[in-house]
């Protein structure tokens, strides 16, 4: 018959730490916090583009308080996620120790070049795609913060 391990050995690798942590739980929660926000306003708040039938722009819809904040629904929406993953870099973490480091940095690099290639391939026009089209210019800033959020894990890196 297989030995029942104790709660404490399932969640605890002696070699590696703890498996799962609180730290790592709220880092998981504001990285979905943030996708969240941004995806309830892009979809949910925000005001369409178009025109209604009698001619006027289509209005904002949603929480007051969320149309109020308009494009600052974003930072807090990516402030929330990049905060997110700076606090998973903790060795705590999965992602702060061993491989998980290396992983993480080399996602966020990755990531952020990414996010500012397609910017610069799509800036002639980028009505086509969702939160590009809101953020302009400011795709730039997401794109090289991904890449500092990389530096969080490399300074983890041993």
């Amino acid at each position: 018959m297989a030995k029942q391990l104790k709660v404490k050995q399932q969640t605890f690798d002696p070699d590696r730490g703890p498996v799962l942590s609180v730290r790592f739980g709220i880092a998981i929660a504001l990285m979905v916090l943030g996708i969240a926000w941004i995806a309830f306003y892009y979809v949910g708040v925000r005001a369409p583009e178009g025109f209604t039938d009698s001619g006027e722009p289509f209005g904002a819809t949603g929480p007051a308080f969320m149309r109020d904040l308009e494009g600052y629904n974003y930072l807090i929406g990516f402030g929330l996620f990049f905060l997110g993953l700076m606090i998973s870099a903790h060795p705590s973490t999965p992602l702060g120790r061993g491989r998980g480091v290396v992983v993480g940095m080399l996602a966020c690099f990755l990531l952020g070049l990414i996010w500012i290639c397609v910017f610069y391939a799509i800036s002639q026009d980028t009505s086509s795609v969702p939160v590009f089209n809101d953020l302009e210019q400011k795709n730039l800033v997401v794109g090289i913060v991904f890449m500092a959020v990389g530096f969080t894990f490399a300074t983890r890196w041993e």
